[in-house]
């Protein structure tokens, strides 16, 4: 992973490998100590780390606790020891965003809708896990209201990449729009939103989605 992430820093003019681990506290606390060493303040945070697993027929009967408790540590837990490592320096900056990689699979709405075309799923560890980060996003955004700092979940859709084994339909780059548009938003934009890919809407199309 080391090897991958400063490959990755290698092709983007200006990027910096950094190791964090959102499981590990102590990598966690020692990011958000160099970037104010060497920064003094942080304008963008994109919680964008997460993992999906299953047991059995990934119906909520065949659920382990264990799986549960992984995909959680991951996708909740550590969105929120990031956040609160990094909201200090946050709040340094003149206008920070934060954004959190989210998914249509957390919305309750549309996973409880027969029309959507989301219902068939039934898995409960990575669902779950992004309805629990939709209510995250909406608590921060409330905590953060008076505050120059923004606060969205991300919808990039169901997206080609080694996370599902590039079976995505839609681009990196069209997720990724989805993630810098949050990232820069203005001063008038929303807070507190579920944003991005509309996927009962034929075309590329990003709005609002329902929680």
């Amino acid at each position: 992973m080391v090897q991958r992430g400063r490959a990755a820093a290698g092709q983007l003019p200006g990027a910096r490998f950094v190791r964090l681990d959102v499981t590990d506290a102590a990598t966690v606390e020692a990011a958000a100590a160099l970037v104010e060493a060497e920064f003094g303040r942080l304008d963008v945070l994109v919680n964008n780390a997460g993992i999906v697993r299953a047991d059995g027929t990934a119906e909520p009967s065949a659920t382990t606790i264990g799986t549960l408790r992984e995909v959680f540590e991951t996708n909740v837990y550590g969105v929120v020891t990031v956040t609160n490592a990094m909201l200090p320096l946050l709040r340094r900056a003149p206008a920070a965003r934060i954004v959190n990689v989210s998914s249509e699979v957390g919305s309750i709405s549309s996973l409880t809708d027969p029309a959507s075309p989301l219902y068939a799923l039934t898995s409960v560890p990575y669902p779950a896990s992004k309805a629990a980060l939709n209510m995250i996003t909406a608590m921060y955004a409330k905590e953060l209201r008076d505050t120059a700092i923004k606060v969205n979940a991300a919808n990039p859709g169901y997206t080609a990449t080694d996370f599902n084994g590039h079976h995505g339909f839609r681009t990196p780059e069209q997720a990724a729009a989805v993630c810098a548009h949050l990232a820069t938003l203005p001063a008038d934009g929303p807070s507190g939103l579920l944003w991005g890919h509309l996927i009962s809407v034929d075309g590329d199309h990003n709005g609002v989605l329902a929680w």
